[in-house]
This record gives structure tokens, C-alpha cells and sequence, in this order.
């Protein structure tokens, strides 16, 4: 952990602490559900950090794992939310990210064949990478059913509408040692209100990992190719400069310990101050790229060195 200003990495920053970090990074990158909003309502305060940091000048991004809608979607539910100033190209879900990373990076010939979402499917249509169409007849199944003759790829992600015919399709294409096997993200589940789950696209990879027999390449956080996709289309990113908020460790603190940037936990999502002081304080030293520099109660503790800012420039 960088620990720029001298903080034992776990240790929670506020006030003069917080206005020091806002002078030194150039570049935020926030995670989305649990520090910027929970589901149809914006985390209080959120907004306005938001903002406030687009106005005066400083680089911000949003790396999300969700995959379920495309980012034009974003851009709707951020203005919604009030977040005014957020433009398209600031927002990197896992599902643009893996667009991006099968028309440019592997340069995938063929067809795709996607276990998610149609949001997901919407991302790769608009990136020109062609999915296998799903057009079963309702009483299918793996023994009879069509198989297309030209998949080169098969990506999983968040899909509510899974059967056992997918999976089972999906088996069969990954038997071609030459058909890509690709996750939008390994998220093991979401919390939902009332103490219940939602199983997470993680959950579906490992279920197709076990039936194939294979490791799917994971495309979202914690991997590196989310930054970089963001270094790509940004000039001069340094990651030196550059502060990752998140709400889970597992994701978002040990994404930006692999790329190299400070991480700031927030206690609004998924993950608790408690979790990262075992994680801090355990023998493994794997467990500690898991341990964020900073830890905030909300992303509205930033708001008071903002005013402070402001009356110093006054």
C-alpha cells in the first residue's frame, strides 16, 4: 500500500487528511453500486463530490462490474441520479471493457456466444462483434438442439435468464480448445435488500469452469485490463496519481493494488472496516493487497475539504 500521506494502510482519513488526498490525485476512479448509489437511489452527497471533482478539473471514471446494461444506460441513470456532468466516455463497465478486449486485443473472427444479459449483447453489437442468436425451440434440449458452426468465443456475465440448455451449449462450444473462454467479471454475488443475494456473474463461470474443464480470462476488476482500457482512451495516466474508491476488497482494493493505485474503501457498500483490519493483520501476505490505503465512512466526507478548498481560492 502507497500510503502517500504517511497513513498506515486501514486508517480512516477525514478533513485536512481528505484535502491533501483531493490536491494530489489528478485521477478518481469510482466503483458504482454501494459507493455511488444503491440500486434507484444516489448514496447522499455522491452527486455533489462527483461534481464538485469534474469541475475543478480532476479526471473521473467509473469502473463497474456490472454488466447487465450498456453505458448509454449509465449515462441516463447518472443524470437521473442528479451526477450532471458525467459524460459516456467516463464510464467502463465490465461489459464495454470485454467488447473492447474482443474486437482490438484477441481480434476474434467468428461468433460470440454470450450466457448474460441483452445489455451485454447490446455492448458487443455496437462494437461490431457478432452473437450467436438464441432461437431454441422451448422444448429443446442438448441432444437435439442446433449448435452454430462458428464460435470463436464464449463470454459469460450476469444473466437472470440462465437455463441448464445455455450451460449446457456453452460446454459444448468451450470442447474447441481454439473457442476463447471469457468472464465479464468473477463477482461472486450482490447484496439485495432484506438480507437476500443475487448470485453474481462469478458464480455462473464457475459452474461453466467445472463443466468444461477450463478457466475462463477474467475481463472486469480485479484484473488489469479495466486500466488498461482507461489509459488507452486517456492521455498520461499515471497511476501514481490515480485513487481507486470502492466497497469491496476482493474487487475493488485488490483491482487498484494490481494497477498500482492507492484504494480508498468506503463503509457504504459491501465490505466493512473490520474485514480489511484481518485482512491488515494476517499472516498471508497475499491477504494485504486486499487492505485499502484509506477508508472513508462515505464519499460525502469528501464535501467538507471541498469547502475548505474553495475558501482558500476565495
Amino acid at each position: 500500500m502507497a500510503g502517500a500521506f504517511g497513513f498506515k494502510g486501514c486508517q480512516k482519513i477525514r478533513g485536512p487528511q481528505i484535502r491533501s488526498l483531493l490536491e494530489a490525485k489528478d485521477f478518481f476512479l469510482f466503483d458504482c453500486d454501494g459507493v455511488i448509489w444503491h440500486g434507484e437511489k444516489a448514496i447522499t452527497g455522491a452527486a455533489k463530490v462527483v461534481n464538485a471533482l469534474i469541475r475543478q478539473g480532476k479526471n473521473v471514471v467509473f469502473v463497474t462490474n456490472n454488466c447487465t446494461r450498456p453505458r448509454e444506460n449509465y449515462v441516463h441513470k447518472f443524470c437521473r441520479l442528479g451526477f450532471t456532468d458525467v459524460m459516456l466516455e467516463q464510464i467502463f463497465s465490465s461489459s464495454y471493457c470485454s467488447a473492447l478486449y474482443l474486437r482490438d486485443v484477441v481480434k476474434v473472427r467468428g461468433h460470440v456466444f454470450v450466457m448474460g444479459c441483452d445489455g451485454l449483447r447490446r455492448e458487443l453489437l455496437e462494437a461490431g462483434i457478432p452473437c450467436v442468436e438464441e432461437a431454441d425451440d422451448p422444448d429443446a434440449t442438448i441432444y437435439n438442439c442446433a449448435l452454430a458452426p462458428d464460435v470463436k468465443a464464449v463470454l459469460v456475465g450476469h444473466d437472470d435468464k440462465l437455463t441448464f440448455l445455455k450451460l449446457a451449449k456453452a460446454s459444448c462450444y468451450l470442447r474447441d480448445p481454439d473457442c476463447l473462454f471469457l468472464a465479464t467479471d468473477n463477482d461472486p454475488w450482490h447484496p439485495l435488500s432484506g438480507g437476500r443475494i443475487l448470485p453474481g456473474s462469478g458464480s455462473l463461470t464457475a459452474a461453466l469452469e467445472v463443466a468444461s474443464g477450463r478457466k475462463a480470462t477474467v475481463i472486469g476488476k480485479p484484473s488489469r485490463f479495466m486500466f488498461e482500457c482507461i489509459s488507452s482512451q486517456f492521455r498520461g495516466v499515471d497511476p501514481a496519481q490515480c485513487l481507486m474508491v470502492g466497497d469491496r476488497l476482493e474487487v475493488d482494493m485488490l483491482f487498484g493494488s494490481n494497477c498500482g493505485l492507492d484504494t480508498m474503501l468506503t463503509l457504504t457498500g459491501v465490505s466493512q472496516i473490520e474485514e480489511a483490519q484481518e485482512y491488515r493483520n494476517s499472516d498471508l501476505s497475499t491477504n494485504h493487497s486486499l487492505v485499502p490505503d484509506y477508508v472513508v465512512d462515505t464519499i460525502a466526507d469528501f464535501l467538507p475539504a471541498f469547502e475548505e478548498l474553495e475558501e482558500q481560492s476565495n
